[in-house]
């Protein structure tokens, strides 16, 4: 998810006024931090009601976030606060559960505390993602009742607001040199331009009013729809026209020539803050750079025992890798000639991987994703899938940049064992506390979600030597990150060493690498989070079937990484050698956590 994975949303929540003291000596230090999550979550929840994305949290809420910088400071106060009283709080006197909660709630609150010192508020958008196109998933999702729709309505009606909120924050930016870089802006306003130009039902806002539930009388449909079209007539479209304006004649002139986050304002210490955030753990760029490079060097080996088994030659050794390449990304077999052939084939392979789960997974979801295309508004810019708790979006713009033979790698990433799987068990696990139920660790849920393209070679998903290549190009493709992010971000790579460095080393297609490219400059530090978190989550896997023999589970293995929600890769190590301790018995047979 990226999304996932971009980052995705915390369900955000009544102000506890600073001067509420905590009764330390009436109250134990287990019932103390409970306390203080539970009112901050709570807090977040209404701080932040409305943003959405695609994984479509808070599509039920009746209005906008306010994103002006006096909200900002009342934000920062408020969780400065949250951290000054965990601070009061010794770890080592917490018991059972609460010591895992406190890891994690307080890696949280440091990473929102990051965002705030940075004012990565005046930079809301990347090549990714947008406040806009977020605004999209409200749109899109359903609704089933009248209630529904008039809470939709007030929030449609705060869009002039919340668009005006953000210029003003993005101006903001810009005159500190905190932008997203030129070079990525190219096409990114088309998405602002469609809704602004859509007149009437044709608008992507009117989407909820095409068809809506049978339940709700007649006459007060067509009222819902009448004050629709108002609202798209008079609020939508001129605040998307305004915000259109300022985009294509002040931002992008404006914008920055340079790539490297380290250039931007304190934008050493703010890389370094975007690798912890994502990858959860503080590491050095250069350290992950040769990361990198060494796992690409050790998956060429693989790709190329591949390409002897399928017996290419190419035009001779020097050019044989870059010969089959160029082969699998333009042969037409490798390629759907349909939207629907591309969708038909994953939903195959996800019903493939479902017949399997159980000699792999002692506990299954009972959520049920579904298979859709990613809306053509923001298709070209998107990347090939992303996946939700209930969600595949699939890419079918631009046919023969999606080939058929990474299908399964992508399908198993997105969807089940992947994200949605995990997001899933981790919504329904009512044992934990919110926090780690609905929030999102990148190197957790991405690393999580690459490690099932791993454990498709033990499925049984890679029924053919080309679709083996494409999970060990997709392998590449992750690994590659970690030496492009750095290299845009620490090293200071052209946008063309970045475009050249993964057309040399992976399978993917042209558009797919530009548009990952891009993705890499404009979200500094979240693409080193999937390689990291595969790498943390194997190392681990090796180390309980060492230490356990006989009696490793590879059932109980999967179970207790996905029992804990979302963690800090730190915090997934120290529950493994826990579980190795326990003697690997599966947490949800004992309901130990």
């Amino acid at each position: 998810m990226q999304l996932l994975s971009r980052v995705l949303l915390l369900v955000f929540v009544a102000f506890v006024p600073a001067s509420a003291a905590w009764a330390g000596d009436e109250i134990g230090p287990g019932q103390q931090f409970r306390e203080i999550y539970q009112s901050e979550w709570k807090w977040r929840g209404q701080e932040l009601a409305g943003a959405s994305d695609e994984n479509g949290f808070n599509d039920s809420a009746d209005r906008l976030p306010q994103v002006d910088p006096a909200s900002q400071q009342r934000r920062t106060a408020y969780w400065q606060d949250v951290l000054g009283r965990l601070d009061k709080i010794a770890p080592d006197r917490l018991q059972g559960r609460d010591r895992i909660d406190y890891l994690v709630y307080r890696q949280q609150v440091e990473t929102l505390l990051d965002r705030q010192k940075f004012r990565a508020w005046e930079m809301p958008f990347n090549s990714d993602t947008a406040f806009w196109t977020d605004l999209g998933y409200t749109a899109r999702a359903p609704i089933r009742d009248a209630e529904g729709y008039r809470r939709y309505l007030h929030l449609v009606a705060e869009i002039p607001r919340y668009f005006d909120q953000q210029i003003a924050n993005m101006r903001a930016g810009l005159a500190r040199g905190f932008s997203q870089p030129a070079i990525t802006l190219a096409g990114r306003d088309q998405t602002i331009a469609e809704v602004a130009a859509a007149r009437g039902e044709d608008n992507l806002f009117y989407t909820p009013f095409r068809a809506m539930p049978p339940g709700i009388p007649s006459a007060e449909q067509a009222q819902l729809r009448d004050q629709a079209l108002k609202l798209i007539a008079e609020r939508v479209r001129p605040a998307y026209a305004g915000l259109l304006k300022f985009m294509r004649e002040e931002y992008a002139p404006k914008a920055r020539t340079t790539l490297a986050a380290e250039l931007l304002p304190d934008g050493r210490d703010y890389y370094r803050a975007q690798i912890r955030e994502y990858v959860t753990a503080d590491m050095d760029p250069e350290q992950i750079h040769q990361t990198g490079l060494r796992e690409i060097a050790r998956l060429r080996g693989e790709m190329e025992r591949v390409m002897d088994e399928v017996g290419f030659k190419g035009r001779g050794p020097r050019t044989r890798f870059a010969d089959f390449l160029q082969f699998l990304r333009t042969d037409p077999q490798f390629y759907a000639k349909t939207p629907s052939q591309l969708l038909q084939q994953a939903a195959w392979i996800a019903k493939v991987v479902d017949g399997n789960l159980g000699n792999y997974f002692g506990r299954a979801p009972r959520q049920r994703f579904t298979i859709k295309p990613v809306p053509d508004d923001i298709a070209p810019f998107y990347t090939g899938g992303r996946g939700g708790i209930d969600t595949y979006w699939l890419n079918t713009y631009n046919l023969p940049s999606r080939p058929l033979y990474v299908l399964p790698a992508l399908t198993l990433h997105e969807s089940s064992p992947g994200h949605s799987l995990q997001m899933s068990l981790a919504a329904e696990d009512t044992g934990l506390p919110d926090f780690r139920r609905y929030s999102y660790l990148s190197a957790y849920g991405e690393g999580w979600a690459l490690y099932c393209e791993y454990l498709g070679q033990e499925m049984g998903i890679y029924t053919t030597p080309y679709e083996r290549f494409g999970y060990l190009t997709y392998q590449a493709w992750r690994a590659a990150r970690l030496v492009i992010d750095t290299g845009i971000h620490h090293k200071g790579w052209t946008r063309e060493q970045a475009l050249a460095y993964l057309r040399d080393n992976t399978a993917l297609s042209e558009h797919e690498i530009g548009t990952e490219v891009d993705r890499y400059i404009g979200w500094p530090g979240q693409a080193l989070s999937y390689y990291l978190g595969e790498l943390k989550i194997l190392e681990l896997r090796a180390k309980a079937e060492r230490a356990l023999g006989a009696k490793f589970d590879i059932r109980a293995f999967h179970d207790e990484v996905l029992s804990l929600g979302a963690v800090p890769l730190p915090v997934l190590e120290q529950r493994m050698d826990e579980f190795i301790a326990d003697g690997g018995k599966s947490p949800w047979a004992d309901k130990v956590n």
